[in-house]
């Protein structure tokens, strides 16, 4: 296939494009300065502006735009940025997809779409939640109606916690965890929806080539876990101990908004859509998917 990707430089982003060149792939890269390389392409989102020929012949589309949620405290401009971030170059290139008759559309989203699920299971079939992170993932689901509407088979990646070698969550936290001052947040009894790298990065391969694979798709570990258990199995992996528990309201002063929408709830999200069409996991449990990144 021949697959246009935007937000190539990302965590998702990055490990994507690598695994669709070594499964045969062309791959094209969206970025917004002038190119440097010949697989890249030129685009301007904040003007609309994506260069007609980036999209000749392509098969598909792969959108993973996207600025971190968890970077920052939580301002209103924060918060707008994450918005502007997400939902404008969606719009964009579900208009650009539409127009050039791309046939496929894989575009980014989260869990977030569920709001604080409790002990309640959750999957693709599930209604949205409320509050900031459930209204923006809708909001960004629902950019991409430019694409559905012309009949583009259209994906929205609900994506957990990635855990990665390099990156993400684990690149904050595994250096506490290895001077034995993890700690359980709040109560621990928060779900967190987790995804191997490895398995989010095929996730993304696989649902390319089903053709009978549209609407949402969960892209979690099929067995989600509570902050203890996370808590837990990190200090081991790790080798420490974590008896520890930070209270709630020192996570919410220190981090604020962001900490009580991210941080002291959670999802308990299950991949039905993959796991009801053969995807297999290569790291179905948290040690497993632990153990990897940490080895690596």
């Amino acid at each position: 296939m021949r697959i246009l990707v935007a937000g190539s430089s990302g965590l998702i982003g990055t490990a994507s494009v690598a695994w669709l060149r070594a499964h045969g792939h062309e791959v094209r890269r969206l970025v917004r300065r002038p190119p440097g390389a010949p697989d890249e392409w030129s685009w301007d989102p904040r003007t609309g502006r994506v260069d007609p020929a980036a999209l000749d012949r392509v098969d598909a589309v792969v959108n993973l735009c996207g600025s971190s949620v968890g970077a920052r405290r939580w301002s209103g401009a924060v918060k707008q940025e994450l918005r502007d971030s997400r939902i404008v170059p969606t719009d964009v290139l579900a208009a650009a997809v539409a127009a050039a008759g791309v046939p496929t559309l894989v575009n980014a989203g989260a869990v977030g779409f569920y709001g604080d699920t409790g002990e309640t299971v959750v999957d693709e079939r599930s209604p949205a939640g409320q509050g900031f992170v459930a209204d923006l993932c809708r909001d960004w689901e629902a950019a991409t109606a430019p694409a559905r509407e012309a009949g583009v088979r259209t994906i929205v990646l609900r994506t957990g916690i990635v855990l990665a070698p390099h990156g993400g969550i684990l690149r904050r936290l595994e250096p506490l965890f290895r001077l034995g001052l993890g700690s359980r947040l709040g109560d621990g009894r928060q779900y967190m929806s987790w995804v191997a790298l490895e398995d989010a990065v095929a996730a993304v391969g696989f649902v390319l080539g089903r053709g009978d694979i549209a609407g949402p798709v969960d892209v979690t570990g099929p067995a989600p876990v509570t902050n203890a258990r996370f808590t837990e199995a990190l200090a081991h992996s790790v080798h420490r101990l974590a008896p520890w528990t930070t209270p709630g309201f020192v996570v919410a002063a220190v981090a604020g908004e962001m900490a009580r929408a991210l941080v002291l709830t959670g999802q308990r999200a299950l991949p039905a859509v993959l796991e009801s069409t053969g995807f297999e996991f290569r790291y179905p449990t948290i040690g497993a998917a632990l153990g990897n990144a940490l080895a690596s």
